[in-house]
């Protein structure tokens, strides 16, 4: 697979929207992670290890992962979900007080300042002493993610890929032939147009500005825009091929729910409801999508559109990694967790019980078959050099040192162009301007 693109300084960086590989999540209870080993950091027994997630839809898959984990080491391991928002505030306190989850997740958006303030365990001599990790042997964008000046901090996880949901039953009704690999972006827009009622009963599609990493940054790219430059340094939301991209985004929005309506519902919530047509969205709803009566009996999935002005078809990809607290007690412990986890073995269970597609290269075929309620090839083929007529790209999630700051205010800035469907200056001028603020706060960052 080709390359793509690709004292702490925390206050700020926790202000996060909901954002990729799932957002979703449930409360949960402190479980311990103390160490009854003395001066070892090894313990098979004594509290369970702390694993902190954000998303209720890999709970049960997780936890069965962490019981084998236990039955197999004798160490337990307990597995807790926040939501998204108290997830990072969790995490900004405990970092802030030095006292972090043993195990945790570690996304692109954040996993530049965890490493450069050292909070996260540095995992290189444990690699080079492990029989079940080659960090080879991992999808190398994910890698990328966890690896700050030659050393890494993170076994990668899962990635994820975008693709488009629609209604079949919808599509039925309105005559229209499903969507397949011969789409473009100019079939999409027309399909949504010929799906919206004009009683506001049903639209044809549905986005936030959150909705980032799943919509319009495929639009972008597909189109040769970019969010950020190649070397992390500068915005791209001035670049002419990013705002031709963001004009489109404005004329599809002529055909969703007011803004206000999608930002309080939710877009998967307005889908799963069968109040809109179709959705781009990520890999990593299909746990939570597939137990929905509604979407079992009415929806399916097709491969991202591409556009035919660039014949490139691209998605966005994201990928989390495992990590451990620096400071932990029990690093060897953490670090056993760590390898299982990211084992050959255990990523392809990860992948059959449909917790989400695998970073272990050739594993995620198990993620196919994990379920015959909906076609997952969309998600997959994706990741082929090409499909059809299109070229096929996967591209990083942008990032920067401190990606929140930025992508935060995107999503609050973007309000104004969508409530206003079809104004194109409107737009532009709110990307422009963006991106002269996004600039000086990169700035800030390199300095």
């Amino acid at each position: 697979m080709k390359k793509r693109f690709l004292s702490l300084a925390l206050a700020g960086l926790m202000a996060v929207s909901l954002a990729a590989c799932g957002g979703s999540g449930g409360g949960g209870t402190s479980t311990g992670g103390g160490d009854s080993s003395g001066d070892s950091g090894s313990s098979s027994s004594g509290d369970a290890l702390q694993v902190v997630i954000w998303d209720t839809n890999q709970q049960a898959g997780i936890q069965e992962i962490c019981d084998d984990f236990t039955a197999e080491t004798g160490i337990e391991a307990k597995v807790e979900v926040k939501d998204w928002d108290s997830y990072w505030t969790l995490l900004e306190s405990a970092a802030s007080g030095g006292d972090l989850p043993d195990v945790f997740w570690m996304h692109s958006n954040n996993s530049q300042m965890y490493m450069k303030n050292e909070m996260l365990l540095q995992l290189d001599d444990y690699i080079a002493n492990s029989d079940k990790i080659d960090l080879a042997n991992y999808m190398p964008e994910v890698t990328e993610l966890y690896t700050m000046d030659d050393k890494h901090y993170a076994i990668p996880k899962d990635y994820d890929t975008i693709a488009l949901w629609y209604n079949k039953t919808m599509f039925d009704e309105a005559g229209l032939s499903y969507p397949d690999e011969t789409w473009s972006y100019d079939d999409l827009l027309d399909a949504a147009a010929k799906l919206t009622k004009d009683d506001g009963s049903q639209y044809g599609f549905c986005m936030n500005p959150s909705n980032d990493q799943d919509t319009w940054y495929n639009f972008v790219y597909a189109n040769d825009g970019y969010i950020v430059s190649d070397d992390h340094k500068s915005s791209g939301f001035d670049n002419d091929k990013t705002l031709e991209a963001m004009d489109y985004v404005s004329d599809l929005l002529q055909y969703c729910p007011d803004s206000t309506t999608m930002s309080e519902t939710g877009t998967d919530v307005m889908f799963q409801s069968g109040q809109v047509a179709m959705i781009t969205q990520g890999s990593w709803m299909i746990a939570g999508f597939k137990d929905n009566d509604y979407l079992k009996e009415n929806c399916d999935i097709a491969i991202i559109p591409y556009n035919k002005n660039t014949g490139k078809r691209v998605s966005i990809i994201n990928g989390l990694g495992w990590a451990a607290a620096a400071n932990t007690d029990r690093p060897d412990d953490c670090w056993k967790l760590l390898e299982w986890f990211g084992s050959e073995e255990m990523q392809k269970k990860q992948a059959d019980l449909g917790v989400t597609m695998s970073a272990f290269e050739g594993t995620s075929e198990n993620w196919i078959n994990s379920t015959d309620i909906f076609n997952l090839d969309g998600y997959m083929a994706v990741t082929e050099p090409k499909t059809g007529d299109a070229e096929n790209e996967l591209v990083l999630r942008p990032y920067t040192y401190n990606s929140t700051v930025w992508s935060q205010e995107s999503h609050e800035v973007l309000r104004d162009p969508w409530a206003n469907p079809g104004d194109h200056a409107m737009m532009e001028q709110t990307c422009k301007d963006f991106a002269e603020w996004m600039n000086g706060k990169i700035a800030e960052e390199n300095n």
